[in-house]
């Protein structure tokens, strides 16, 4: 028999028109992405070696879709998309289970605990998680107190290569409150407008839903406020200059204008 594949969904109708048509029983593995972010070309490579384990059936009994998170911004803000990669298991419109990362292991597991463990046979191996953090080290020292010596240090230095890959996920990376589709405060709200009215392609992170990257970006920036603007891994500062960068060269973000897709 046939396998699954990701199917890619291009639009809110489409999305509820495939998930509607699906019958109560079945699973539906849903993915939210984005194009700039490196982790999803991973979890984009586990997803399909996942779904080509399961075979077609009739009526479906498991469904994988694959949403870009800020082209389909009204669903994932019906799923509450903070961060991407992430995989929302849905069963009779209820969300089920959701994953976020590249643990492969952990993925495979939550859909086969929700899906049954049985493949038809077809026992393709998925790939290694994505290590996107330094592993920790195998050996610390530990002080006369015998407590740990340098775990702290390790995990500051873990969390500056972390947010060392954020600030270059996108040309043009925006760490705000909230997300575009639904800003949590005027600053970030009025940084959004201002992007989406010069059609720039811009990267987001909403740092209130990681208070690590909230609090360490502080650091990593040495600019207290939010939010942030990174153009090519290089601090621009906040709202104020940003509007004072475009007001002294219009063309500042011009080559990060969203060109038109060829028809």
């Amino acid at each position: 028999m046939a396998a699954c594949s990701l199917i890619p969904v291009t639009s809110e109708d489409d999305f509820n028109s495939q998930t509607a048509a699906l019958p109560p029983t079945c699973l539906a593995v849903i993915y939210f992405h984005a194009p700039w972010a490196e982790p999803c070309k991973q979890m984009n490579t586990i997803l399909t070696t996942l779904a080509s384990t399961y075979e077609i059936t009739n009526p479906p009994r498991i469904a994988f879709f694959s949403l870009d998170a800020e082209e389909l911004s009204e669903v994932s803000e019906t799923y509450d998309v903070t961060q991407v990669p992430l995989v929302v298991l849905q069963r009779d419109g209820k969300v089920v289970d959701a994953v976020t990362g590249t643990d492969a292991a952990k993925v495979r597991g939550a859909v086969e605990k929700h899906a049954g463990s049985s493949t038809g046979g077809n026992k393709a191996s998925l790939p290694p998680a994505q290590k996107v953090t330094r592993p920790a080290a195998e050996d610390t020292a530990a002080d006369t107190n015998g407590t740990t010596h340098g775990a702290a240090a390790e995990e500051e230095e873990n969390l500056d290569e972390r947010l060392a890959q954020l600030v270059k996920a996108a040309d043009v990376m925006l760490f705000m409150k909230g997300t575009p589709s639904a800003p949590q405060c005027g600053f970030s709200r009025q940084t959004v407008s201002i992007l989406r009215q010069r059609k720039i392609k811009y990267g987001f992170f909403n740092i209130l839903a990681d208070d690590d990257v909230r609090q360490g970006l502080k650091k990593f920036s040495d600019w207290p406020t939010f939010p942030q603007i990174y153009v090519q891994g290089e601090l621009i500062g906040g709202l104020d200059i940003l509007k004072e960068e475009l007001d002294n060269d219009p063309d500042f973000l011009k080559p990060f204008i969203q060109q038109p897709q060829a028809v």
